[in-house]
Formats: C-alpha cells, sequence, structure tokens
C-alpha cells in the first residue's frame, strides 16, 4: 500500500493495521466524513451478521443510532481534547479519524463462524479500542498522559450522557 493511499478500500485496510499514515491522511482529507460514516454502518451490519450467527448479541442493530453514537464521540472526544487539553483538531478530524478507527469491526462478520465467535467478540473491541488511541492522537496531536486523560474524561462525560438519555 502506498503512502498516499486514495482509495476507500485501502484506507479501510490501512485502518485496521493501525497505519499512522492512514489515519494522518484522513484527518486532514475533507472527503474522508462521509466514507468514515460508511465504516460506522459497515461495522453495524457486520456486527449484526456476526452475532446472529453466534447467538452472542441481538440481530438488530440501529446504523442511524451508530453514526450518531459516533459523531457524539467525536464531538466529546474534541471538546475534551482540544478545548480543556490543548489538542490542535477539529471535530471533522476527529470524525474522519475515530470512524476509520472503528474499521477493524468489519471483521465482526467473520463471527457468524461459530467457532470464531466468541473470540472475536473479545479481540474486535481491543482492536478497535487500539485503532481509537491511534486515531485520537493523529487527530488532537497531544501526548500519552494527556490523550489518556482525554479518553478516560470522555468516557466519563459518555457514560453520564447515556444515564440521562
Amino acid at each position: 500500500m502506498s503512502e498516499t493511499s486514495d482509495t476507500f478500500v485501502e484506507r479501510v485496510v490501512g485502518a485496521t493495521f493501525l497505519s499512522v499514515d492512514t489515519f494522518e491522511e484522513v484527518e486532514a482529507d475533507q472527503s474522508a466524513t462521509l466514507q468514515a460514516a460508511m465504516i460506522v454502518a459497515i461495522v453495524v451490519v457486520a456486527l449484526g451478521i456476526g452475532a446472529a450467527g453466534s447467538g452472542t448479541l441481538p440481530a438488530v442493530f440501529s446504523a442511524t443510532g451508530a453514526v450518531i453514537q459516533w459523531a457524539v464521540w467525536a464531538g466529546i472526544c474534541y471538546l475534551v481534547g482540544a478545548k480543556l487539553f490543548g489538542g490542535e483538531a477539529t471535530w471533522d478530524e476527529l470524525l474522519h479519524t475515530l470512524g476509520f478507527a472503528q474499521a477493524p469491526g468489519i471483521l465482526w462478520l467473520f463471527a457468524i463462524v461459530p467457532i470464531l465467535g466468541r473470540p472475536f467478540f473479545a479481540i474486535v473491541p481491543l482492536w478497535v479500542a487500539v485503532a481509537s488511541f491511534i486515531a485520537i492522537r493523529q487527530a488532537l496531536d497531544i501526548g500519552n498522559g494527556k490523550r489518556v486523560l482525554t479518553i478516560l474524561v470522555a468516557l466519563g462525560v459518555s457514560g453520564f450522557l447515556e444515564t440521562i438519555f
């Protein structure tokens, strides 16, 4: 894959394999918002299919809800990371990178295979978490300590909002 991958599939593969170059590329690309939203929606479908086969989770998921949750999460990370901890990013840049960070979730599709179901439901969330850590690092351009604090504070705010709504 080239350093400046320009196709959607190359970007998905790059994000899945945790390519810092891919996250840097999508951060600045204004056209990446729609691509990131497509990844979030595809992951929801893959999770639904994988869950249906494994019996791990209910098979009905809302792509619209997932896209809204992704946008809210990016907004919270933006407010905490950029406004509170001095990161240099826009909400759009976090939308791009955090949307692409969901790319490993496409692998949930393979959880439909009975023997793979439970391992995938254990491994894929960790993979997405690592990708999200890289996404936040690349978007906000802040140090590890502030990045960890951004994630922890954002998780707290997100949890608080979920209890209210």
